[in-house]
């Protein structure tokens, strides 16, 4: 029997463009002689879906998309991931479900059991979870097939306060029992830099305990903040990899499983982290620009590492002829750091305008005048800087219909080294998933063969340069030291007291706590914000606002 993988980019409530990637798939594969093509989870509608989950007219549209799919199924079988309306009066709308295609019609449907709710996944909030279990049978073969999460029932503890065991039952050991011949998942499984190995050694290590070759395939892509990898695989029997997909790009895979066991094992990608971190990236712009239908991107070039690291990454995701910043210096800003700024522009060839707002600056402080009367400057002043900067980016945006990219970085995030209607503003967030010494790292490697950021944004100490001799260090812990602190309590979700027990100074561990929990209101007005770890801010981290704790 043989099988193709189709690794594909879905958008999300795009039925023509998905429907047409699967039908030209499914033909492909057909010239290949294939038996059966799989597809990834609720591909006919994109994951995830959301509340369009609710709407009448997007199931319909989805069951049309599934019945359109199913027609291109002569002599060859399909799996098509999409939502089903549960036929019972009781329960959730809709099943999670994977569609089985052959001779033009609709042969069976498999039911998603286990249904996450924890991080970005929500999917009890519309589905219901299935509760029968049976094996597809696909010219002569029995297949166990499961749907993303329902091989998950066992997985590593992701933090302090987790289990590993997270359902009651397994769907793999209920299919186990009826022999099937090998094991289909088909996922729609997000990225992070720490979750590519553990669901690769998930996959194997299902195939090892069941003793059974095992089919995984994912999707690639993005869809807002969340970012797909793709990295769909085939292993045998023994657990060993005999073919896998690339990250981050469509592919195509295609096996003969009477021979899978046989087949020449592969190696494990052994892609660092940072260069999966930048990729991510690159395809989360990419897409969330191509998807929304906009083409250009502007931000403020300021001579330090994180519009910098954002803008490089902006000009492979969207070409350089489609980034243009503003440098807008202050009086505080220092001679290098606009020549900083000027030589990165030149070096990606990038169109860029110098607006000075030293006048925009003074002209606020004489109309304030009279009301700040016999107050100090403080931090309202150097906030003035940041919103001055932001209203003029807007401007260009607005003018040009170009979309603001946010550079903050996921440290100054967590502590609210921010201004809100400032150097806040943007319609995505590039770097807010990004601790500040993985943004030095992501500039290194952006420089692995050539310098493009020049080598003092990269050395000189980090600074917002809004008042004199201003540096980050000032207010804030070295990175280092506040990274590490962060995501322990972030990612990891320990307690102060289990922090300062890990050797870290008990006063620094405080006010970082501190800053983390009284900012949440800034966080919460943020743009949204590409996903690349394990617990970033957004739809995956849900704190009260107005919580004492």
């Amino acid at each position: 029997m043989k099988i193709v993988l189709a690794q594909l980019n879905y958008h999300i409530g795009n039925f023509e463009a998905n429907t047409d990637k699967m039908i030209n798939s499914i033909n492909k594969a057909k010239g290949e002689g294939a038996d059966l093509v799989v597809f990834s989870e609720l591909a006919v509608c994109g994951y995830p879906p959301y509340d369009f989950l609710e709407r009448k007219e997007f199931i319909r549209s989805c069951t049309d998309g599934i019945e359109q799919v199913a027609k291109a199924c002569e002599g060859i079988a399909a799996i098509v991931g999409g939502p089903e309306i549960n036929p019972e009066p009781q329960g959730k709308n809709l099943f999670n479900a994977a569609y089985v295609l052959e001779d033009g019609v609709i042969k069976q449907v498999v039911r998603k059991t286990l249904l996450p709710n924890y991080d970005v996944f929500d999917e009890y909030r519309y589905f219901q979870p299935n509760i029968l279990f049976e094996l597809v049978k696909i010219k002569g073969k029995k297949i166990a097939l499961t749907i993303c999460e329902d091989i998950w029932d066992d997985q590593p503890v992701a933090n302090a306060f987790a289990r590993d065991k997270l359902y009651t039952l397994s769907p793999m050991d209920k299919l186990m029992q009826q022999k099937p011949d090998f094991a289909i998942n088909i996922a729609a499984s997000p990225f992070s830099y720490t979750q590519v190995d553990i669901r690769r050694d998930i996959v194997r290590n299902k195939a090892r305990q069941y003793k059974i070759p095992f089919l995984y395939v994912n999707q690639v892509g993005a869809n807002t903040e969340l970012i797909f990898d793709g990295n769909s695989m085939a292993v045998n029997r023994r657990g060993d990899i005999v073919n896998q997909a690339n990250s981050f790009q469509e592919d195509f895979l295609s096996m003969n499983m009477d021979r899978l066991d046989e087949a020449a094992v592969v190696a494990p990608k052994q892609e660092k982290p940072i260069q999966l971190i930048y990729d991510a990236l690159v395809a989360g712009v990419r897409d969330y620009f191509h998807k929304m239908g906009f083409s250009k991107a502007t931000l403020g070039l300021s001579g330090g590492i994180d519009s910098a690291v954002t803008v490089a990454i902006a000009a492979d995701a969207l070409g350089k002829e489609n980034v243009r910043v503003l440098l807008l210096p202050s009086q505080y800003s220092s001679d290098h750091s606009i020549t900083d700024a000027v030589d990165l522009a030149n070096n990606l060839g990038i169109e860029y305008n110098i607006v000075p707002i030293k006048e925009i600056f003074n002209s606020c402080n004489f109309l304030m005048s009279p009301i700040f009367e016999g107050t100090e400057a403080d931090v309202t002043e150097e906030n003035i800087q940041a919103r001055i900067r932001g209203t003029l980016l807007m401007a260009l945006s607005n003018k040009f219909g170009h979309i603001l990219l946010n550079t903050s970085n996921k440290s100054e995030a967590a502590v609210g080294y921010g201004t809100l209607y400032g150097d806040m503003n943007g319609g995505l967030s590039v770097l807010g998933d990004v601790y500040k010494t993985d943004v030095f790292k992501l500039a290194r490697y952006i420089n692995r063969d050539e310098e493009i950021i020049p080598e003092n944004t990269i050395v000189k100490p980090p600074s917002a340069e809004l008042r004199p001799d201003q540096k980050d260090s000032d207010s804030l812990p070295d990175y280092d030291v506040l990274d590490a602190i962060l995501f322990r309590y972030i990612e990891k979700n320990q307690s102060p007291g289990e922090i300062i027990e890990a050797g870290y100074e008990a006063s620094t561990v405080h006010k970082a706590v501190r800053l983390v929990n009284m900012n949440e209101y800034k966080r919460f007005q943020t743009a949204p914000t590409l996903r690349i770890s394990s617990k970033a801010f957004g739809i995956g981290r849900r704190m009260p606002l107005v919580a004492k704790y």
